[in-house]
């Protein structure tokens, strides 16, 4: 397909009007309109190799660019063989990872080899990397991509030939460098907010290192002041505090409905909570309505349960979460529900974060069941202090929950920016 082709289909910038973003810097008010270049002449497609490479081999994620897969959770192996065939990706390189409808193109950090299956692409010396790696990521620009690139719904990768025919906006250099700066400024500013975050989170994890007792302990470390002195914790079987739920199968015929009565809970959504929402569990990918759940033969799990994978590496990651609404779970869940009041309930998700389910893993594949975890030993003290250590805690996740906020609304803001400082298309009626 030729460029001009390909514009048709895209549809073309309105003949009568420039290419102008919404938005635009004072300097450049008056510097003519942009200019619109194929992606083959901004771009070289690179295809370096290395046998001898001591590199590291780089994962393209859609969070972080291309970085080390060390430092990510990453366990594909790559045997010495195929390593020989990777491609060697430079700094400031970019890598297409485009399937299906995520991903985009990636920004390499990092030197490192990638697997031969990915494009690399590298910019040429008169543009500015930044400005690419912003508008990369722009909605306009992944719509266009996964409207209007052939094979993308059957999970085929973006070749060099259909970037290169792509018509990308693009100002003089220096506007580059202005938009690049200002939308780089607002990465640094969320991810200072990101890194207040997980201080919270880092300040949490040693409060419930403190405020439970380490193996062996009859108390914690750290007691508040009006139970110092007072009994010691006593220890009893997971059972006796709290009953164990078993999830519901969920038939493929139930699945797809993105709103209910119910969310049902897969462990992925489990997971997604935990992840981004400080593991409370309030809404899920699929729902259920009262008449499924008859169908279904199954009981909703109370809020303030706590709930997490039984099978699988989500299990031995030690994933918990708690139940923010009535909701049921899948059969590859379970959920814990306390005896005592709902203030228990939160002392109860508290303490099983205290718990190393790979301790009590059985198989070639990590899983638990009903009877393990009710007879998993743990210390608890009265019901004062399990209150008072709630509330400690949940204050801890209320700060984290408002910073998640606020990094939310950064986020949407330099969303909106984007796209006043990119201009857009006019693009084809679906």
């Amino acid at each position: 397909m030729s460029s001009d082709d390909l514009r048709a289909v895209m549809g073309k910038w309105e003949s009568d009007e420039e290419l102008m973003p919404v938005r635009r810097f004072p300097e450049f008010q008056d510097a003519g309109a942009w200019s619109e270049k194929a992606g083959c002449a901004l771009f070289d497609q690179i295809n370096d190799r290395d046998a001898n490479s001591n590199l590291p081999a780089l994962a393209i994620t859609q969070e972080h660019g291309a970085i080390p897969r060390t430092m990510i959770e990453y366990h594909v192996s790559v045997t010495e063989k195929s390593a020989e065939n990777y491609k060697v990706v430079r700094v400031g390189d970019f890598i297409i990872s485009l399937r299906s409808f995520q991903g985009g193109i990636e920004y390499a950090r990092y030197e490192g080899v990638c697997s031969p299956a990915y494009v690399i692409l590298r910019l040429r010396d008169s543009h500015v990397a930044d400005y690419f790696r912003h508008y990369f990521k722009t909605y306009r620009f992944l719509r266009i991509l996964t409207r209007n690139i052939e094979g993308l719904r059957d999970g085929k990768m973006i070749s060099y030939k259909q970037f290169s025919e792509l018509m990308l906006p693009v100002p003089r250099a220096k506007e580059q460098q202005k938009i690049a700066a200002c939308l780089s400024s607002l990465d640094a500013v969320i991810a200072a907010e990101v890194d207040r975050q997980e201080a919270l989170r880092d300040h949490k994890r040693g409060l419930i290192r403190t405020l439970f007792p380490t193996l062996g302990q009859t108390t914690p470390s750290l007691r508040f002041p009006e139970f110092q002195g007072v009994r010691e914790w006593q220890e009893k079987l997971l059972g006796e505090i709290c009953d164990v739920a078993q999830g519901f199968g969920f038939p493929d015929r139930m699945q797809g409905k993105s709103s209910g009565d119910y969310p049902f809970c897969k462990v992925s959504d489990i997971s997604r909570a935990v992840n981004e929402n400080g593991g409370l569990v309030d809404k899920s990918t699929n729902y259920v309505d009262h008449a499924d759940l008859k169908l279904l033969r199954a009981k909703t799990i109370p809020v303030g349960a706590t709930v997490f994978a039984k099978i699988g590496e989500a299990l031995r990651l030690n994933r918990r979460a708690i139940t923010g609404v009535a909701c049921l779970i899948d059969n590859n869940a379970v959920a814990l529900k306390a005896k005592d009041d709902e203030t228990a309930s939160y002392f109860l998700f508290s303490l099983s974060q205290t718990i190393d389910m790979k301790n009590y893993c059985s198989g070639a594949i990590p899983s638990v069941n009903k009877s393990t975890l009710e007879s998993i030993v743990v210390k608890v003290p009265g019901l004062a202090e399990q209150t008072k250590i709630a509330a400690c805690l949940h204050s801890i996740d209320a700060l984290i929950a408002a910073q998640r906020d606020k990094i939310d609304t950064l986020k949407a803001h330099k969303t909106g920016l984007m796209q006043q400082l990119f201009p857009s298309p006019a693009e084809v009626s679906a």
